[in-house]
């Protein structure tokens, strides 16, 4: 999963995504759609490209945006309006009236859901269970690669790979400190818990926050010093706990095989990709922050003096829910592109990332379905402050016959020089297999709780800026291809003057080192673009169909 981007200690990086920014100045809560020219902000220009299309009298049609993701929070003020309504399912009946494969699937489909209502929350990461299916296939000692064949030696160069990831990575010291802190974290946080009588409390919540317990003024001192560190006030209990937990569950991985968290719950069979109608309709679960932010992002309510505006305003989220706390699964991503595709999604939203892909021909089959529907597949870059054409992240644009699929996206970090430098510290790049920087620093967006929103980094976070541009070209746009899409907004990419820092460095470059285009994601620019474009999409089946004519009452 390619997680959010925070600091847990002054002085020690721990996570998946160690890389933070250090940020200087507080920046508006809309910094990112903001435009430079006018405001001085690396923004989108997002009001630009509003009044463009105001000026040009143009009329929106309804798009559909997928984000496969770990849930969302379908009550939220922000959110309940701009789902996605199979109109074709009745809901609650228990009954799969679209005949679809998935009963009841009204609003999107859970991945990670059993028949029993049960919901996977947490997950191994998949180098461990490589590690330790090859561990037992090889043994204790590694065989000498002259006895094996061309498929052995293919799996022992990713058994080697894995170990060194999963054993060779661990920090003793990081261990110890999250094996000493966590405890003492969990007795404060139940008192604050109490004290407050929240259940997942931010750092605003604890500035006012006055306690005569120690473990509670230790707890709450802690999370302030990390928000400190982040410059931002958003990051909860919640968040810390899951971060700890989860690196912990990675060093426990080194000397033991991870418990099978899906395999209990989920009850297919993993190995049949065939096997696809598994999981539940409960798009909410357990773990809706990620999702509930990126679709926020994309097309959160506009204009309604609530939090913030989503990009697009005219979009459906499906939610999909496939990315657990840990990494998800090749099967779940695959069979969530063709379920996207398949029930009329014509972008979707991709903020997940692994290091490996057991399965991963599964995964370009999917793309490959998608690309030959039109549809266009956004994709975080991750956030380990990597070069990506020549470190793995998947999935990835590249299929494994050596072709790249025409309908991806790739997406690094940016930021602005107030909130810590244009490109984010964090920021995954690549000459070859990045495409643009979208900002991913500080966005302001919807959180759970129906009427919350707050602050997060990430390239996840840039990935549904991209995704929801691309929406806002489609609605006005409608005739555009995926790889029209494509075109328009990394061609009209704002290129700079200024070198920027190599993300995890102070080293200078400039952005076309950096990315495919070298360029920041400009809204504007991609609509203004996109208006000269001969549209040469193709309405599909499920467009061309009638609209229904059945009204429905009170009661739906």
């Amino acid at each position: 999963m390619t997680k959010i981007s925070f600091i847990l200690s002054a002085g020690l990086l721990i996570g998946a995504a160690s890389f933070a920014q250090n940020a200087t100045t507080e920046v508006p809560k809309n910094w990112h759609q903001l435009d430079k020219d006018s405001t001085g902000y690396y923004g989108i220009s997002l009001n630009k490209a509003y009044d463009f299309i105001k000026a040009k009298k143009l009329k929106s049609r309804q798009v559909v945006v997928a984000v496969i993701d770990s849930g969302i929070d379908t009550l939220h003020e922000d959110l309940k309006p701009i789902l996605w309504t199979n109109k074709k399912e009745i809901p609650g009946n228990g009954i799969d009236d679209d005949k679809n494969g998935y009963i009841d699937d009204v609003h999107g489909w859970n991945f990670l859901g059993g028949k029993d209502g049960r919901n996977v929350k947490q997950d191994s990461y998949e180098g461990a269970r490589i590690y330790h299916k090859l561990k037992a296939k090889f043994g204790t000692v590694v065989p000498d690669e002259s006895s094996l064949n061309s498929v052995e030696k293919s799996e022992l160069e990713v058994f080697k790979k894995a170990e060194q990831r999963v054993v060779g990575d661990i920090n003793p010291a990081e261990v110890a400190f999250m094996k000493k802190m966590l405890p003492s974290f969990l007795t404060g946080d139940s008192v604050i818990r109490t004290e407050l009588a929240k259940k997942e409390y931010n750092c605003t919540d604890l500035e006012k926050y006055i306690t005569t317990n120690a473990d509670a003024k230790r707890t709450r001192s802690f999370l302030l010093q990390i928000c400190k560190g982040n410059s931002t006030n958003d990051i909860s209990n919640v968040q810390i706990i899951e971060e700890f937990e989860g690196q912990l569950r990675k060093a426990a991985a080194s000397t033991e095989a991870p418990p099978e968290y899906r395999k209990d719950i989920v009850g297919d069979d993993e190995t049949n990709i065939n096997d696809r109608f598994y999981g539940n309709n409960d798009i909410m679960a357990n773990t809706p922050m990620h999702g509930t932010h990126c679709s926020g992002i994309i097309a959160g309510v506009r204009n309604n003096d609530k939090g913030g505006d989503g990009i697009a305003d005219n979009v459906r989220i499906m939610m999909i829910r496939a990315v657990p706390d840990g990494d998800e699964h090749d099967k779940d991503i695959a069979t969530a592109i063709r379920y996207a595709v398949d029930n009329g999604a014509q972008i979707v939203s991709m903020s997940f990332g692994k290091d490996f892909s057991p399965e991963k021909e599964w995964v370009d089959e999917a793309v490959k379905y998608a690309e030959e529907k039109g549809v266009l597949l956004v994709h975080a870059a991750g956030n380990d402050a990597k070069n990506v054409d020549s470190t793995d992240n998947f999935p990835t644009v590249n299929y494994l016959d050596g072709k790249r699929a025409s309908n991806w996206i790739t997406v690094g970090a940016s930021g602005d020089p107030k909130n810590g430098g244009i490109t984010a510290s964090f920021s995954n790049f690549g000459k070859k297999d990045v495409d643009v920087f979208a900002p991913g620093v500080q966005i302001y967006a919807t959180l759970p709780g129906g009427n919350t929103y707050g602050k997060l980094s990430g390239t996840s976070m840039a990935a549904p800026v991209v995704a929801g541009t691309a929406a806002l070209l489609l609605e006005y746009f409608p005739t555009l291809t995926a790889q029209q899409l494509k075109y328009a907004i990394e061609k009209s990419s704002t290129m700079l003057d200024e070198e920027v820092n190599i993300p995890g460095t102070t080293n200078k470059v400039k952005l076309s080192e950096l990315s495919k285009t070298g360029g920041l994601l400009n809204a504007y620019a991609a609509v203004k673009l996109a208006s000269t474009l001969k549209g040469e999409r193709k309405a599909t089946k499920l467009e061309m169909l009638p609209k229904p004519k059945l009204k429905t009452n009170n009661k739906g």
